[in-house]
């Protein structure tokens, strides 16, 4: 089934000890909807400006995304800059440029709002209600958030908990949002606040899941050739919402092989610069890698 993913799209310069990338495509949205193309037909809604360059564009398409809600402003491109020390952990912010990104107002196409799957992206929340306004019953609502929209608009925030099915956060958001320092405890707790399912990212440790009362842990999968981690989150999440949407509907079962899928997209992304790797990605490569996988988890 098809899924819709709003987010941001954007122009990164990346630093990393294995070198540097200039002005590479990158933003939640497209590698989001990069990782999900493997599994699903996706529909992009974002805002660049008239400085994209045309060669990104032509990516997204070739890729099969919908990109008829991806809209150009009169101005720039969101730009972020970043580095990573030898440990790639969290990266220097060195610049960010929201520029036309300041001023998205996210306006669905008409064809867009009767689609089942939707992803909010990791934008302001106010935007994510304007989202969820526009929509005509979807079958499952999933959204991403950060620990700057829980410091600064919780109220907002809580609004948009109320209305999702999933809840893709990282730990520290977890303990951030609910006062819990223990994973599972925190995602009881979010809950109560209104989606059955939380997945929870954990980076390099993997990742842990519960819905209603089943609950999922899986380790990262182990790879050396670490070159670049931005949009690991976000490939991971268009992994596992991509199988999500082909399977046509959430269980236990699908959430745990949706993860599983997304950990492994998220490891091919960090293998290459902006979206190189998953460009690169066959079926037949994310199936072995599985196979191996499935080989160091089970006991």
């Amino acid at each position: 089934m098809s899924l819709l993913v709003v987010g941001s799209v954007a122009l990164d310069t990346v630093i990393t000890p294995h070198g540097e990338l200039k002005e590479g495509v990158g933003g939640s949205a497209v590698y989001f909807s990069v990782a999900s193309s493997l599994f699903s037909p996706v529909h992009l809604v974002g805002v660049v400006g008239k400085d994209f360059p045309e060669e990104h564009i032509d990516k997204l398409e070739t890729r099969g995304i919908d990109i008829d809600g991806l809209y150009v402003a009169g101005g720039k491109t969101f730009r972020w800059h970043g580095r990573y020390g030898e440990d790639f952990t969290d990266p220097e912010t060195l610049l960010t440029e929201l520029n036309v990104f300041a001023d998205f107002s996210p306006d669905l196409p008409e064809k867009y709002r009767d689609i089942p799957f939707v992803f909010l992206g990791n934008i302001h929340p106010q935007l994510q209600l304007q989202v969820l306004d526009q929509m005509q019953s979807p079958s499952l609502i999933a959204a991403d958030t950060m620990n700057y929209w829980i410091e600064n608009d919780m109220d907002a925030l809580m609004e948009v908990i109320k209305q999702i099915d999933m809840l893709v956060i990282n730990e520290l958001e977890v303990r951030l949002l609910t006062g819990k320092r223990s994973i599972l405890a925190g995602a009881e707790k979010i809950q109560t606040m209104g989606p059955a399912t939380i997945v929870v990212k954990r980076g390099a440790y993997g990742a842990f899941a519960m819905t209603g009362d089943h609950f999922f842990v899986l380790p990262a999968y182990p790879t050396q050739n670490v070159i670049d981690p931005t949009g690991a989150g976000d490939s991971f999440a268009g992994g596992l919402m991509g199988y999500i949407a082909e399977k046509g509907k959430i269980s236990p079962e699908n959430l745990r092989m949706g993860i599983v899928y997304g950990t492994l997209i998220g490891s091919f992304c960090i293998e290459g610069f902006s979206i190189k790797k998953l460009e690169e990605i066959t079926p037949e490569q994310v199936n072995k890698r599985l196979d191996h996988f499935r080989s160091i988890t089970c006991f």
